[in-house]
């Protein structure tokens, strides 16, 4: 909500002032309030301010139409000193104001319900939501009160709460702001609603580019509602965009795709960043590039990969990984061979799948007992 709404509001009240049923203020007066609403406009808020505050103070305890011009210059110091970054001075001449006796009901209320956004703005929540559970017991509330009541719910981490309220505001229709619609996410992430949460990124990310940690929020959520193929969906876009870049980016891009079903996709996408070293060449990528070739089921591929690993990395385990893959599918030379590699390095378990290897064509067991040993490759 804007608080600093002074101009319209203040010619409207002047102006419709007898079918308020307010009294009638001289010319002089309307002058004054009117010269002080220009002198607002050209941003001399500093003077409006000081001259209002004096001429309120200087009207106390006068008669009704004292009294009614007194509420209106207040108003115009409350609009001053919203504007001078000062919400919480702004709240208390609105305070004031509509505690002076013979203001409307209806325009109090317009002032308390300014006066719970300064009060939100000026960090006091709880006063806020007094004032506002106030308006409501009156007003049937806008979609305009909603947001500001989801917004005092989430200042007081009142998660389910505000997030009940978004929905409110959310169910009036309209597309909400940049603004409200991060709150909105933030408030339904925060209640537990991720779907709810994600839908509304997903629409703000459809009609913008949206910075890189929204794309990177959008992916995190999608993530946590199980569904990774969305979440490598979101981030391809992100990237294609241009918003998400870097080593960084293209890693979790990579992981993304091997997570979410499109294995082959990362394994082909860190192949190129390798070759045009757009991520260092380095054992832990060949892992990951192995793992990706092994997830897309592309048997020479896979093997290659491994195999690379497990000569780069020299470790025992990792030539027992690359014998016991091509164990199951079958690729008996090239499990032989890794096998005895990793029993070699000290990987007991090589020996059991060793002695599981069967015959090779016209020849003995590839692996087994020290007489039988494993067969030479052909």
């Amino acid at each position: 909500m804007t608080p600093t709404r002074p101009l319209c509001l203040l010619a409207w009240l002047l102006l419709a002032s007898p079918a308020l049923a307010a009294p009638t203020l001289s010319g002089a007066r309307i002058d004054d309030l009117r010269g002080l609403e220009q002198r607002l406009g050209r941003s001399e808020s500093s003077a409006v301010r000081d001259r209002a505050l004096s001429q309120a103070e200087r009207l106390a305890g006068g008669n009704a139409s004292d009294r009614w011009a007194r509420a209106l210059y207040l108003q115009l110091a409350a609009s001053a000193e919203a504007r001078l970054d000062d919400p919480l001075a702004a709240a208390g001449h609105l305070a004031e104001a509509r505690g002076i006796r013979g203001v409307e009901r209806a325009q109090a209320d317009r002032w308390l319900r300014q006066e719970a956004g300064l009060r939100l703005r000026g960090d006091q929540p709880e006063r806020a939501r007094a004032l506002l559970d106030n308006w409501f017991q009156r007003h049937g509330g806008t979609r305009e009160d909603h947001w500001l009541m989801a917004q005092l719910l989430a200042a007081e981490a009142d998660w389910d709460a505000a997030a009940r309220w978004v929905n409110r505001a959310l169910s009036g229709g309209g597309e909400p702001s940049e603004a409200r619609a991060s709150l909105a996410a933030t408030v339904l992430q925060r209640a537990g609603d991720d779907g709810g949460a994600l839908a509304l990124i997903e629409r703000r990310l459809q009609g913008a580019d949206g910075d890189a940690e929204t794309w990177r929020r959008a992916a995190s959520l999608a993530q946590r509602l199980g569904d990774p193929g969305r979440a490598a969906a979101i981030w391809e876009a992100g990237w294609r965009r241009g918003v998400l870049s870097g080593a960084e980016d293209l890693r979790q891009r990579i992981r993304l795709h091997l997570a979410g079903g499109t294995p082959a996709r990362a394994a082909e996408l860190l192949t190129t960043a390798l070759e045009e070293q757009a991520l260092p060449d380095d054992l832990e990528h060949r892992r990951l590039l192995a793992r990706a070739w092994q997830a897309a089921r592309d048997h020479d591929r896979s093997l290659d990969a491994w195999r690379d690993v497990a000569e780069r990395s020299g470790a025992g385990d990792d030539w027992l990984r690359l014998g016991e893959l091509a164990y199951g599918w079958g690729e008996w030379g090239i499990a032989g061979e890794a096998l005895a590699k990793a029993r070699d390095l000290g990987e007991p378990e090589a020996e059991d799948w060793l002695s599981s290897l069967p015959a090779q064509e016209g020849g003995e067991a590839t692996g087994g007992t020290e007489e039988s040993g494993p067969a030479d490759e052909a």
